[in-house]
């Protein structure tokens, strides 16, 4: 008899530390669902958070972008990790935030591996080295010659420190042996306004957000940082062509959510945001805006999370880089 009431107690006990998640995943979403966005409004985060929000409101309602910029996203990402782990609030995590900044920062009060769960990694991007047409270049080379010819005038400009586009400045100043300025913005958008302005020569952007601008002869591209030719910019050469074989860097999109959420509600988030993924409206506005949508499992966004992470750290101790 004894036996059996321990036996009772301890189903009963099980049961109450399982029914609450499973109620929760069959339940999810019963409100809207807000995405923390790390960067001012107007980038391409918006134009991916906004593609994908259209695309599954069928199947997850209302999807919210909250702006949280700062501290190259380590603001949002504080935000996320204190948020309820229900599956109503996620985060826009970047290669930046989240395998450079915990090596690039003195101290961040967030762990990646302990405070996130992975959802879906959603897409990837490749960064332009753009030139402002009052600087008399028309390739790499002439723009070497002129940063030598014109000391002190080689500043650059990225959308933010500690991003891909700021380590390949630096990797660019170590590969070229010149002494290069470095011009952070808290964002893409405000540096590109303030390079069509002509306050700032160069800018490395996203290929995306250079696209326009490019094509309508408002600047120039002279290189991009993947290791092949991107297909937005067939004309343009890499710096690994031109000889710079470790000046190349990626960017990647992806969502996450606080830790302790239900592992059936990551599911479901996981196979919606693949299922917009593949939408073919979805897909056109990534690529028209110089995004690889991508897609997968949990798993795979763990596993470059952590592949990345090993990559930076590498890096960062190489350039001796140190966020303030």
């Amino acid at each position: 008899m004894l036996r059996r009431r321990l036996l009772q107690r301890t189903l009963q006990g099980s049961l109450g530390a399982v029914l609450p998640a499973v109620a929760s995943a069959q339940t999810f979403p019963s409100k809207p669902i807000r995405v923390f966005i790390p960067v001012p409004p107007g980038g391409t985060m918006d134009v991916l958070t906004r593609a994908i929000a259209n695309q599954v409101k069928d199947s997850l309602g209302i999807v919210i972008l909250e702006h949280k910029s700062g501290a190259n996203g380590n603001i949002a990402m504080e935000a996320g990790k204190v948020a309820e782990p229900d599956g109503h609030t996620l985060v826009l995590g970047t290669a930046s935030m989240l395998a450079m900044n915990p090596y690039a920062y003195k101290e961040v009060r967030f762990d990646v591996q302990k405070d996130f769960e992975p959802i879906v990694l959603a897409a990837r991007f490749e960064t332009a080295l753009c030139v402002h047409p009052s600087v008399p270049v028309a390739n790499f080379k002439e723009l070497l010659a002129w940063f030598k010819a014109n000391p002190g005038k080689a500043s650059i400009a990225s959308y933010g420190a500690g991003t891909p586009s700021h380590f390949v400045i630096e990797m660019l100043a170590e590969a070229t042996g010149i002494k290069i300025t470095h011009v952070p913005y808290r964002g893409a958008t405000q540096g590109l306004q303030d390079l069509l302005g002509g306050q700032i020569q160069f800018f490395v952007n996203t290929v995306g957000q250079s696209l326009a601008g490019y094509h309508a002869k408002r600047f120039n591209i002279i290189a991009s940082s993947g290791t092949t030719r991107s297909p937005f910019l067939p004309d343009v050469p890499t710096f690994v062509e031109l000889g710079y074989p470790k000046v190349s860097a990626t960017g990647w999109f992806s969502y996450i959510a606080p830790k302790g959420t239900p592992k059936a509600v990551l599911e479901r988030l996981n196979g919606a945001i693949n299922k917009a993924l593949q939408d073919r409206e979805v897909r056109a506005q990534l690529l028209t805006n110089g995004m690889y949508p991508v897609g997968g499992t949990r798993q795979e966004l763990a596993q470059t999370t952590k592949d990345d992470a090993a990559h930076w750290q590498r890096v960062i101790k190489q350039t001796g880089f140190v966020a303030n």
